[in-house]
């Protein structure tokens, strides 16, 4: 791995990496501690990760752009014993960690320690690595906190044979990853999507990662894709949209030697993966992964691609779509994803109602609503909560942002339920209009709007806004938009 010119080899990773378990064990941190990381995507990340789990503590990897109260939430909840921070987060982490009953020490990565706090340099120093120890692949290994795009984060507990379940299925054998290649994610380290991407998948076979610990802007994702030269990038929808649009209207793409992209975290808008192969020679392969279960379950493949649609299980994991009754609908119904296979979460943490609820024995409930096609394909219908019925009949939203998306002065759309006077529920959609367009497109997007989903679906109400309000991992929160509405 490398990041901002400094450059991570496997043997000072493993060398590295007993470091820090040694450190660990020196601190007096002991087996199945929470070891909280507040840690940027730089080559510390790996580092503490991986010790931790050869000394049997848990690292907790957080989300980087959450707020000092979320964080001293996350801190009581995990009691977290020791805090890794990068320095340019001190000034958000900093009180929480401090004044956290539970945190005896505080680790800093950065050029000076705050007082109080340690620096990285001294945490490691006079060291020797600890030799990995011996534990069960049912043990708990890590936790992710999710984003949740509702409600406060839960801690999601995951076991040591999860991250090789994970390397065996997706990566193996739909990104067919192999030790020369160069990947790039955007998502962050922190988030499950990412922490395959970046991290497990290509040690799973030696690849070349790097890590960017900066925001991935479409500027700077356009320039370490051009820099770089990656030959794997891992993006999200939104980024996807937002670098086609920087691209449209600086009249060129950057040349680079990708083999493969993939796209999570919200389901890919047709138009966007039409767009993406047009102007860069290949498909976006678009899958639906979740912090529960750690990476993509279901998937369209290299070779297999059918936009609009979020293809099929990943060999290694089975999916059904059931009624509120959980009883298994048939092909064009709509019912909820549940998926089996080996990543599947321990748990949440402290929350045993909400386990019970998601954990259903081998099957895990992923909150999505999805419809099979006769071909066996899942289309992506909304999530569970987002969903809303006009004249008793389910609506996607996100068929109908697709389609407003289509509508060339539109840049993102999020769609809801909204009473009308007689209170019935009808589509309401918010927009983010392309810079230069304004209200006298609202006429055109109408039309356009009826004519591509049929007059009964179409949002009787079109508001436009600046920006569509988001979790820090990119998806939309539509429960916000509802109160808006």
């Amino acid at each position: 791995a490398w990041e901002g010119g400094r450059q991570l080899t496997y043997g000072a990773l493993a060398e590295g990496a007993g470091q820090v378990a040694d450190a660990l064990m020196r601190s007096g941190i002991g087996r199945e501690a929470r070891a909280a990381m507040f840690v940027l995507d730089q080559i510390e990340f790996p580092l503490i990760f991986w010790g931790a789990l050869k000394a049997g503590v848990v690292p907790v990897a957080l989300n980087t752009l959450l707020s000092s109260d979320v964080y001293s939430a996350i801190l009581r909840d995990s009691l977290a014993e020791i805090a890794f921070v990068s320095h340019e987060l001190w000034d958000v982490v900093g009180p929480a960690v401090q004044e956290s009953p539970h945190v005896r020490q505080i680790v800093v990565i950065g050029p000076e320690a705050p007082a109080g706090t340690l620096a990285w340099g001294a945490f490691v120093a006079g060291t020797t690595a600890a030799e990995t120890l011996k534990c069960s692949g049912d043990e708990i290994a890590f936790w992710l906190y999710s984003s949740g795009s509702t409600g406060a984060p839960k801690g999601v507990r995951h076991m040591h044979s999860a991250l090789r379940h994970t390397c065996e299925t997706f990566a193996k054998q739909v990104l067919n990853i192999q030790e020369n290649d160069r990947v790039f994610s955007a998502a962050k380290l922190f988030f499950a999507y990412g922490l395959g991407n970046g991290m497990s998948f290509p040690m799973s076979v030696g690849a070349t990662s790097m890590l960017f610990n900066g925001r991935p802007t479409p500027d700077t994702v356009s320039h370490i894709l051009a820099t770089y030269q990656p030959t794997v990038y891992y993006g999200v929808p939104t980024l996807f949209a937002a670098l086609l649009h920087k691209w449209e209207t600086d009249g060129a793409a950057p040349q680079v030697p990708l083999r493969c992209c993939t796209s999570a975290g919200e389901a890919l808008p047709e138009e966007i993966g039409r767009k993406w192969r047009d102007l860069m020679g290949l498909d976006i392969i678009d899958g639906v992964g979740s912090t529960e279960m750690l990476h993509i379950f279901l998937s369209n493949r290299p070779g297999d691609v059918q936009y609009g649609t979020s293809g099929t299980a990943v060999p290694g994991y089975e999916v059904r779509l059931v009624d509120e009754d959980g009883a298994e609908v048939g092909a064009g119904v709509v019912g909820e994803l549940l998926v089996r296979g080996g990543s599947a979460a321990a748990d949440y943490w402290n929350q045993r109602d909400k386990t019970r609820r998601t954990f259903e024995g081998e099957w895990t409930r992923t909150g999505d609503k999805y419809e099979r096609s006769v071909a066996g394909r899942y289309i992506y219908c909304g999530r569970t909560d987002d969903m809303f019925k006009v004249s008793g009949i389910w609506v996607s939203p996100f068929e109908i942002e697709q389609a407003l998306i289509a509508f060339p002065a539109v840049l993102e759309a999020a769609v809801v339920g909204h009473r009308d006077e007689d209170d019935l529920e009808k589509p309401k959609a918010f927009v983010v209009l392309k810079p230069g367009h304004g209200a006298e497109e609202l006429e055109g997007i109408r039309s356009f709007i009826q004519e591509k989903i049929g007059k009964w679906k179409y949002p009787r109400w079109i508001e436009i806004i600046d920006d569509l309000p988001k979790t820090a991992t990119g998806k939309i929160q539509r429960f916000k938009l509802r109160g808006r509405s």
